[in-house]
């Protein structure tokens, strides 16, 4: 494992239309459901068998932790951010090819963002809503154009996509602000999904610039 701290990390440069890591939103603990930590599992494993790199909040418990062993039991490469924090709360990874430690959340969001190519939410709580959140937001402003997606397992996202609509339908997102949120009932349908839109979207509208991430 190599562990590096915000000031020892470059962003990482991607020069193609691909996903090459996705970044994974999901909760510290299981839930209730026993179909979320199968699922979070699953698709770890289908990042690994897809040679794509998994990006994640660092911790060893939960969704979280789900998510890291399905791709490290399948030989895939993990990455996790983590503030120095959290890292005794969430029990951080310590398998994980690569560690990074920062100072504050803040650090810690911008760097999974520009690990990333793709977004996917996974059940969790409000440290999972706000992060997914905050992509649909810098999105919708057109700071971005990369793929999110809810991983609507067992109906998961269904409250949030029903009050999402209810912004559109009482006009607080308008049409000319509407961002694309996608949604897979099934892990399998993720990262075909994710790479069909990726595929689309111009690489230089993939990205942000710095000092626009540090002021969002």
């Amino acid at each position: 494992m190599r562990v590096l701290t915000m000031s020892q990390c470059d962003a990482t440069s991607h020069n193609m239309n691909t996903i090459k890591n996705v970044c994974v939103y999901c909760g510290s603990g299981p839930g209730t459901n026993p179909e979320f930590v199968k699922a979070a599992t699953a698709f770890g494993k289908t990042l690994a068998q897809n040679g794509v790199g998994l990006v994640y909040g660092g911790g060893s418990i939960g969704l979280m932790g789900a998510v890291a062993a399905g791709a490290l039991d399948h030989g895939g490469k993990v990455t996790g951010i983590i503030p120095t924090f959290l890292t005794k709360r969430e029990h951080v990874l310590k398998d994980a090819q690569e560690l990074i430690i920062t100072k504050d959340m803040h650090e810690r969001k911008q760097l999974m963002f520009e690990h990333s190519d793709a977004f996917v939410a996974f059940p969790g709580g409000v440290g999972t809503l706000e992060e997914l959140v905050e992509q649909m937001t810098w999105s919708q402003l057109g700071r971005h154009s990369k793929p999110i997606l809810l991983a609507n397992i067992e109906g998961f996202w269904n409250p949030l996509l029903a009050l999402i609509d209810h912004m559109k339908q009482t006009a607080f997102i308008r049409a000319n602000l509407w961002v694309d949120v996608l949604t897979a009932d099934r892990v399998e349908d993720i990262l075909p999904t994710l790479q069909k839109v990726a595929a689309q979207v111009p690489e230089a509208a993939k990205l942000m610039d710095d000092q626009v991430a540090s002021r969002l």
